[in-house]
């Protein structure tokens, strides 16, 4: 890959655009290459231009969510980025699970956004700091009983792939399994994680180590996570 790290920003304020593009264009690996105003400009620009990264809002015409789902399945080389005033624990999880590599709060420093943006293209998932620890300290108060947890070695498999930010159909295409399969075992790890949803069961492996959350698996190998994690 390039050393140079193509964006398009989509937000219905021009101003705001021109602010981030203005903060990018003075790091020398960055370059802003479109803008846009709506969910819809957004699906269009990412076809044509296919970019590295694409910075988007939440709140704008369209619909957000939808156009991530259509960018993240269609070009998923295409890291998406959520770049919002929206604190909505909801909306954090539908972009994420939409296919979003990021969620970012609006008033973030230059230096974070950068380092956000890296990030993503170094195949992480970011979440703005402080948003994070609201969602784990609520994921904590739901699964302070869960002491151990067992996996199964391939329920094991499948977390770890999604923890590397994979959809369910790339994490089907590793694992030569069905995307079926994979939404089944997702399933079966909330479940035992007490986890809403993908990202929480994600945030869980942020936020305790092998050995504070998770036991061995039925197969008795260690259960062994990401080390990014």
């Amino acid at each position: 890959m390039s050393s140079l790290i193509r964006i398009v920003i989509v937000d219905d304020h021009p101003l705001l655009r021109e602010g981030v593009a203005n903060t990018l264009k003075k790091r020398p690996d960055l370059k802003v290459v479109e803008q846009g105003g709506s969910a819809e400009e957004a699906v269009a620009i990412a076809a044509r231009v296919v970019p590295d990264v694409l910075l988007m809002d939440v709140d704008m015409p369209g619909d957000a969510f939808s156009a991530v789902r259509t960018i993240s399945s269609q070009l998923p080389e295409v890291k998406i980025i959520m770049l919002t005033v929206s604190e909505s624990e909801s909306d954090a999880y539908s972009a994420l699970e939409s296919g979003a590599k990021g969620y970012v709060l609006k008033g973030v420093s230059g230096p974070n956004l950068v380092k956000a943006i890296r990030s993503v293209v170094m195949g992480e998932i970011y979440i703005s700091p402080e948003l994070e620890r609201r969602l784990l300290s609520n994921f904590r108060r739901r699964s302070e009983e869960c002491v151990s947890v067992r996996l199964t070695y391939r329920e094991e498999q499948v977390i770890r792939e999604v923890s590397n930010g994979l959809t369910n159909k790339e994490v089907a295409g590793r694992l030569a399994i069905s995307e079926k399969t994979v939404k089944h075992y997702m399933t079966c790890v909330m479940q035992k994680l007490n986890a809403r949803n993908r990202v929480e069961a994600v945030a869980a492996l942020r936020r305790y180590s092998e050995r504070e959350f998770f036991g061995r698996a039925s197969s008795g190998a260690p259960v062994k996570l990401n080390s990014d994690f």
